[in-house]
């Protein structure tokens, strides 16, 4: 076995979100240990994904045809915009089976210490879309931390003016917590509960 091969598996594995050294070289073992067609398999599922996975243009969910599922359903509620920071966020909300509008993803939320401000994510399309979509509230859903707060902010103050409804969700998540790992009845409750900005 070359030690270049086998460490450039795990440098690459490292880089994965949540996937620290120790992990990285667990999974580069079990891949080692599993014979080649499961190799290729995972290979290709990983490319596969690459290939046909896009951002949604009206929404920038997570999509494989022209648009997401979401937005190509027409028995979405059209008067309502929730707003998330991460296409993960929207299927944490879908899991609830208690909200029946559309979506928009920021694609991060303002950090201006990370040199994240409003024109790297997505709030210029979201506007286009309240200037033409029959959209009568938006419903703020990042996440309860500092820069979720502040970019939630940042949104009522620019499209309160226009005349659209603006909400964030209600308390009953936790103050630092991530919406992915909201359990389903208490992100369920704090979408019924949203309150006005």
């Amino acid at each position: 076995m070359s030690d270049e091969t086998f460490q450039n598996l795990c440098d690459e594995l490292g880089r994965l979100p949540g996937i620290g050294s120790k992990s990285a070289q667990r999974i580069a073992y079990h891949i080692l240990r599993s014979d080649e067609e499961s190799a290729r398999r995972l290979a290709d599922a990983i490319l596969d994904v690459k290939r046909t996975i896009h951002f949604c243009p009206r929404c920038f969910n997570y999509a494989t045809g022209p648009q997401c599922a979401i937005c190509s359903d027409p028995r979405r509620d059209q008067s309502k915009i929730c707003v998330v920071a991460e296409p993960r966020d929207v299927q944490a909300i879908e899991r609830t089976g208690t909200y029946r509008g559309l979506y928009h993803v920021l694609g991060g939320i303002l950090s201006p210490m990370d040199g994240v401000g409003a024109d790297q994510l997505h709030v210029r399309e979201l506007m286009a879309r309240l200037g033409k979509e029959p959209v009568e509230e938006v419903i703020l859903a990042t996440n309860p931390d500092v820069e979720g707060e502040t970019t939630a902010s940042y949104l009522a103050r620019i499209i309160k003016p226009l005349g659209v409804s603006v909400t964030r969700l209600a308390s009953g998540l936790p103050v630092g917590g991530d919406l992915e790992y909201a359990d389903e009845v208490t992100l369920g409750r704090a979408i019924e509960d949203r309150r006005s900005v």
